[in-house]
């Protein structure tokens, strides 16, 4: 998650030919190529995903966002190496796309720089979507209707490609705040974490509800915004997190309770978060980072109260 709260290599060539093949006849060449090779490429790949695991994770454990600012660079160019030697693989795709996200999120401040990394964030997500299930290539185009339907008719298996995707775009909106067309898309970012909630509502620690509780306070109540809506979002990711995930209690604070003007609310949550340990498996990055937050929205509250 961002630090200012804006809710997961090396580049591993597989041989096109192995050193001992000119040994062989061309028909067992052939022969190895059919029987050996495809094994090999499983193994390569599976052996690519396994660092990718490792790596993100190392992530998302480490307590020090200066180190991942200066490091993430690289980590994101190993990605795009692995993902040129395995084009099709829909895990690193939805890596790639997750860590594009969150970097630029996160660390990017220049706006140019952010939209290029936004630009590749939402197009691994979309590459990813079209490995998934071909016949959605394009879905992201769709007439809204034919979108909506789709969502519909999405199941279980749909979810991690299609949260991926809905993060991916809020991330590009959020980039391209500026163009209207790319501000309108937020219906269907709304539409896939609805589903997703619908589907799994604990997946991600229930950061879904965090993204429509986000979007229920965009605007203020008298022009359609919704904070009793973003209010029971942000308690059930809570909720689902067991108060694990910081980040939710920091996004509650700045979007529902600066919006009602609730400053014991908002002192509350963001004192709970500096109080708590940060140290949860897999989240301490975005622990950290909350808590450089709730300091930051803390010592502005008198400024908005």
């Amino acid at each position: 998650m961002p630090r200012n709260g804006k809710a997961s290599v090396q580049r591993m060539a597989t041989p096109s030919a192995l050193p001992w093949s000119r040994a062989f006849a061309l028909k067992g060449l052939l022969l190895l190529m059919v029987i050996f090779l495809p094994a090999c490429s499983r193994l390569v790949s599976q052996a690519t995903v396994n660092l990718a695991d490792g790596l993100t994770r190392a992530i998302a454990n480490n307590d020090d966002p200066a180190t991942v600012e200066a490091g993430g660079p690289a980590y994101l160019l190993m990605l795009d190496g692995m993902i040129e030697n395995d084009p099709e693989s829909e895990t690193l795709l939805i890596k790639a796309a997750a860590l594009y996200t969150t970097y630029s999120a996160a660390f990017v401040d220049d706006p140019e720089r952010a939209a290029r990394l936004a630009d590749r964030a939402l197009a691994y997500a979309e590459r990813a979507l079209c490995v998934h299930l071909p016949d959605d290539c394009g879905l992201r185009q769709a007439e809204f209707e034919a979108f909506e339907t789709r969502m519909g008719e999405t199941g279980p298996d749909d979810v991690a490609v299609f949260y991926t995707l809905g993060t991916a775009w809020a991330g590009w909106i959020q980039a391209h705040k500026d163009d209207l067309e790319a501000v309108a898309d937020l219906s269907r970012v709304e539409a896939i974490m609805q589903r997703i909630v619908e589907l799994d509502e604990g997946y991600q620690l229930g950061s879904a509800h965090l993204y429509l509780g986000t979007f229920a306070t965009l605007v203020p109540p008298a022009l359609g915004g919704k904070p009793e809506v973003a209010r029971m979002h942000f308690e059930r990711a809570i909720d689902l997190s067991k108060g694990a995930n910081l980040m939710a209690k920091v996004v509650y604070a700045q979007q529902y309770a600066r919006m009602v003007y609730d400053r014991e609310l908002y002192d509350r949550l963001l004192t709970e978060v500096l109080a708590a340990d940060p140290r949860v498996p897999d989240m301490v990055l975005q622990n950290t980072l909350a808590q450089e937050r709730a300091r930051a929205l803390l010592a502005e509250a008198d400024d908005f109260f």
